[in-house]
């Protein structure tokens, strides 16, 4: 019997008993669809959150307040520890800080004639566009006179000028900010959301002074306090060693004595990519698990019906041998017949496991990715599977005696 009738002669038993086969490869099906679905969902969720995380800016540490320890007791920090001239600091003293932007913010009202819309305000100091690698679609940037009188200027968020605008050109009307009219000089470029579903197009910048001046106000304790610092460090520069530096110069500035905790946190953007991405892969990897229970199980389900089917054909065993067949013959056959049973199903969990991940897709608002290396692991892992667990039946079609086989009834 050559390969092709072997092939041929296992489809013929799967259309003979269809539900049989069906029973006998459903675990082959779950496995292989949670494989493809893994995989996919997997890839669209982490290339989502990679593009949000990207499009905060590339190369950012974010500088915030943290807290101080006194009699063994962490207290808040209210003297407002990170300040603008911390910003000048770092951009003056380290080589590695392109750029050192000081940021306040708050919520606010914004009103456009009749149109009223709750939003967030961000003061801003020089360098925040380029930090955050946010360019403008219309207008300009805030010229350095602007930032450092803090004049009554804005850029707005795509989101926000929908909402105060409609269709309408935004550039040079006047947006009032709380009690404060503000003149919008250019419209931000469309961001998207952050990994905690934040609207970063829902904003309106202005320049730091005017924030403090205007809209969120100074601390009454140290007026050149700000909410945070992004620091973007230059390209070519090693991200941990950076922030290592930012870190000690920060400590040297506060006074903050060795063994004392800092008064003051720095997150890597980089480290929050690595974690998310790594807790989206041992996610995936659980549940590339949970499937592989199901290979195992449809595994064996195929091992048992081969070994069925090898005491249901006995005697047609023993008729092949004695027209010549060799043993080999034998053992190839039952293990195309069992490669075969296996791929079949592994191709029908192919196509649920694609359909199952768009649809999921398109419910959870993110990209399928189905990737040929998914699709190969899949079939690949059916074929195994399949060739592995009918090894035995087939050893064992093979082992029979002819004489012996030719006897039975």
């Amino acid at each position: 019997m050559s390969y092709l009738d072997a092939v041929r002669s296992a489809f013929d038993a799967l259309r003979v008993n269809p539900t049989r086969s069906i029973l006998t490869v459903l675990g082959i099906i779950i496995g292989v669809a949670a494989v493809i679905l893994v995989v996919a969902i997997g890839s669209g969720a982490r290339e989502v959150v990679v593009s949000r995380i990207k499009s905060l800016g590339s190369n950012l540490l974010v500088i915030e307040p943290g807290s101080r320890t006194s009699s063994g007791v962490r207290i808040a920090e209210s003297g407002g520890r990170i300040t603008e001239d911390d910003a000048e600091a770092l951009l003056a003293e380290l080589p590695s800080v392109q750029y050192a932007v000081p940021t306040v913010k708050g919520g606010v009202q914004a009103v456009r004639g009749s149109r009223n819309w709750p939003t967030v305000v961000y003061g801003v100091g020089d360098g925040f566009l380029e930090a955050h690698d946010w360019p403008l679609t219309e207008g300009r940037p805030f010229d350095p006179d602007e930032l450092t009188a803090g004049r009554l200027v804005a850029l707005i968020g795509q989101t926000t000028a929908r909402r105060l605008f409609d269709d309408a050109d935004p550039l040079g009307a006047s947006v009032r900010v709380q009690d404060t009219n503000f003149t919008v000089v250019g419209l931000l470029s469309r961001k998207g959301q952050t990994t905690s579903g934040k609207d970063q197009d829902d904003a309106i910048l202005v320049p730091l002074h005017a924030a403090k001046r205007r809209v969120v106000g100074s601390n009454p304790i140290n007026p050149r306090a700000v909410e945070s610092i992004l620091v973007k460090v230059g390209d070519g520069y090693d991200m941990h060693a950076a922030q290592a530096d930012v870190q000690d110069l920060l400590r040297a500035r506060h006074h903050v004595a060795p063994g004392e905790d800092d008064d003051f946190s720095v997150e890597n953007l980089d480290d929050v990519l690595s974690i998310k991405d790594a807790s989206t892969k041992a996610f995936a990897t659980l549940v590339a698990a949970i499937a592989s229970v199901s290979l195992l199980v449809g595994g064996i389900g195929i091992m048992n019906i081969m070994l069925v089917s090898v005491l249901e054909r006995v005697r047609e065993i023993g008729i092949r041998m004695a027209v010549g067949a060799r043993r080999a013959d034998i053992m190839s056959q039952f293990l195309i017949e069992s490669a075969a049973l296996s791929v079949a199903g592994g191709a029908l969990g192919l196509v649920i496991g694609i359909v199952a991940a768009i649809v999921t897709a398109q419910l959870a608002g993110w990209p399928a990715i189905i990737s040929p290396f998914a699709i190969a692991l899949a079939i690949g892992s059916s074929l195994a599977v399949g060739l592995g667990f009918g090894f035995y039946p087939a050893r064992r079609a093979a082992a029979l005696d002819p004489i012996e086989a030719l006897r039975r009834d």
